[in-house]
């Protein structure tokens, strides 16, 4: 049984309808509107600016989460890789969610400090 350490994994195990994708399968674009983010329940999902693999998803993490935080278009192109089956929290869910568990926005801004980190070269 695998061992769930966070509020972010736990949400991504509650629905009991998962999404799944193909390989190659497109699950949003770069550039357009998005409202939802969503939790690797298995397989994997590559983030992508053009054809750069910016990061691989995994079980448990998360992407797509700037768009239950800024409106703007989608940064990257979310690609899914095998087995692929996902999750999906919508901006109203995560709002209601964070009224309940406050630590589940520290774990998303946790994300994307890490990922902001990433794109930053070290001196």
């Amino acid at each position: 049984m695998t061992e769930i350490k966070t509020y972010l994994e736990v949400l991504g195990f509650i629905d009991d309808q998962p999404l799944r994708f193909e390989p190659g399968d497109v699950i949003f674009a770069a550039g357009q509107s998005g409202d939802q983010m969503y939790i690797v329940r298995s397989g994997s999902v590559e983030l992508r600016v053009g054809e750069t693999v910016l990061e691989t998803v995994v079980p448990g993490g998360v992407f797509g989460e700037l768009a239950l935080i800024d409106p703007a278009p989608r940064s990257a192109t979310a690609v899914a890789g095998p087995d692929c089956s996902l999750a999906a929290v919508g901006v109203h869910q995560f709002h209601g969610l964070v009224q309940k568990v406050p630590n589940l926005a520290l774990e998303v801004m946790k994300v994307m400090a890490r990922r902001i980190r990433r794109t930053n070269p070290t001196s």
